[in-house]
């Protein structure tokens, strides 16, 4: 009979440490969940790009040296607005930023040749440089480009 209580005994012992193991968890875990809440909300912040200001571009389609143009953005938001100005003349700008991701577009229009969209998509790199790529729709061209901000 006596082995009844030692077993009873046995199994409160691990009640107990059991218990107290979770104990000791919590304070962990809950310092854990803390910890990742703060780096997911880093991570959201720091996508939060703002690219706003005079950007300069060199635009490597492979048919000769990198092309130079300059963009210039206003950002409200995911919004993006601004001005392209290069070997296509002067050209309002529209698109978005999500995140670190980029894209926007211009038309150009000819009197004499069919109408081109030039449309520009990337990663914002760092607040002063961005990279992506470049299609030219209707005109048959794709190409790279990186871009660095103007101080």
């Amino acid at each position: 009979m006596k082995s009844q209580p030692h077993r009873s005994h046995n199994k409160q012992r691990r009640l107990l440490q059991s218990h107290l193991h979770r104990r000791d968890c919590v304070p962990k875990y809950q310092l854990l969940i803390v910890l990742f809440l703060g780096l997911a909300l880093e991570t959201v912040g720091a996508g939060a790009a703002n690219i706003s200001g005079t950007w300069s571009f060199a635009v490597d389609t492979g048919e000769s040296k990198p092309i130079n143009v300059t963009f210039a953005f206003k950002q409200e938001g995911e919004k993006l607005s601004g001005v392209y100005s290069g070997g296509l003349g002067e050209r309002p700008v529209t698109g978005t930023v999500k995140g670190d991701k980029v894209a926007f577009s211009f038309d150009v229009a000819y009197p004499d040749k069919p109408s081109m969209k030039v449309r520009y998509t990337g990663t914002i790199e760092s607040s002063t440089k961005m990279t992506g790529s470049v299609e030219y729709i209707g005109g048959g061209t794709r190409g790279k480009w990186t871009a660095t901000k103007k101080k």
